[in-house]
């Protein structure tokens, strides 16, 4: 059981909310995309608007990255985004953070320092250990109440997401506590259920689709992008050089094995893809799958109209549709049309679900909407959707409560 804002007594509590705006960054160092941002405004707001005093904590990058930053661009554009002052900290558990946090009054927000400043944020720890992190006992002790908004997070086990909840009352934030109750009730939607699987993260579509058809939630599994490509492969269809070798350098080449597994099983409830698209003399050119190979240095980059048209009809009839990555390599204009007519299609069945991470971001770019619910985590929904323990939701609930 997870408290939520509703079993939160906000007015004069001092709290600390961890959220997910881990945003793109412009050759500025500005953020180029508010997105995240947007997404935690109702959680932030309620606490402010009820009289809380809430100290925000978040990570932005991995150390290294150009996007490593500090959070006071995110703090500038929470200020625009809840219509009020939000103060920066350019600390996260020191004296000063402690006293910008001191300093709030009800209704007050201060965002902190990027948590992954400090290298223990970047760590995974059981909860007991994590609580002993520098960062939570140098924090915890101006705070009253902890709530987690950062469900694209909540796969990780690191301080800020699971030392917290142990030491103090925990509670989930808006953003939390939707994720949880869509994804945590999958088998209870509409059906037929169809799962779409594309995009580059094959290992971890593959283990969806395992999962997903093990269990019986899956009446098909749809594939696309370099998830759909890997099953071409297993289906001993000849993708020529340039796609092979792209799977190959990515170190997926083992996944084809697996594939071809899931293909003996569940092969009946697992569509492929019927014709791809490959760039030949700067122009978009599709090729039917008993047309292939391409030619020397063509790579798959998109599903085909034909197969766009195979997936639409089993859409048609589809109760619950969940998508987790896109059809092809949207990003060029050329190769957008799988991912755009694949997901608006979708946008018809009673029941759609987005899976977050890069498919969330195609979906801003090719400007889709429609969806009954698009979640804020990638890593975290795809966990969800083969029921894997998220650690952040454990420590929640496993943590103390405010009347214990």
């Amino acid at each position: 059981m997870i408290d939520t804002l509703d079993d939160l007594d906000v007015e004069g509590t001092t709290v600390g909310v961890r959220v997910d705006v881990n945003s793109p960054i412009d050759a500025e160092g500005s953020l180029a995309d508010d997105a995240r941002l947007r997404a935690h405004v109702d959680t932030l707001s309620e606490l402010l608007e009820r009289g809380g005093r809430v100290a925000v904590l978040a990570h932005q990058g991995r150390p290294g990255g150009d996007d490593f930053v500090s959070l006071a661009p995110h703090a500038d554009r929470l200020s625009v985004l809840l219509d009020r002052p939000v103060e920066y900290a350019d600390a996260t558990f020191t004296d000063a953070a402690r006293e910008a946090v001191r300093s709030l009054d009800n209704g007050e927000c201060v965002v902190l320092e990027n948590t992954r400043f400090y290298s223990e944020e970047y760590m995974e720890f059981e909860p007991e250990r994590a609580a002993r992190t520098h960062l939570v006992e140098g924090l915890a002790p101006v705070l009253d109440a902890y709530v987690n908004d950062a469900f694209a997070a909540a796969h990780r086990s690191q301080p800020s997401l699971v030392g917290f909840p142990t030491v103090l009352p925990g509670y989930a934030g808006r953003v939390m506590e939707s994720e949880l109750d869509v994804l945590g009730s999958i088998e209870v939607t509409p059906e037929p259920r169809v799962y779409v699987i594309g995009g580059a993260k094959v290992p971890d579509s593959i283990d969806v689709a395992w999962s997903v058809l093990e269990k019986g939630l899956a009446d098909h599994v749809l594939t696309a992008g370099v998830v759909g490509n890997v099953f071409l492969i297993a289906d001993e269809v000849d993708l020529g050089d340039a796609s092979s070798d792209f799977i190959y350098d990515q170190g997926y080449w083992d996944e084809i094995d697996r594939a071809q597994d899931l293909l003996d099983a569940y092969g009946d409830r697992i569509a492929l893809p019927r014709d791809v698209a490959v760039e030949r003399d700067g122009d978009r050119h599709e090729l039917a799958v008993n047309a292939l190979p391409p030619r020397d240095g063509e790579a798959a980059m998109d599903i085909g109209h034909s197969t766009l048209a195979y997936y639409e009809r089993i859409l048609e009839d589809a109760g619950t549709v969940i998508l987790n990555g896109p059809a092809g390599v949207f990003e060029d204009e050329t190769f957008e049309t799988g991912t755009k007519e694949l997901y608006g299609a979708a946008t018809s069945v009673p029941m759609s679900i987005v899976g977050g991470g890069d498919t969330a971001s195609a979906l801003r770019q090719l400007g889709v909407e429609g969806f009954s619910h698009v979640s804020t985590g990638g890593g975290a929904a795809l966990r969800m959707l083969t029921a894997e323990p998220l650690p952040a939701v454990t420590a929640l609930e496993n943590g103390p409560r405010a009347d214990d």
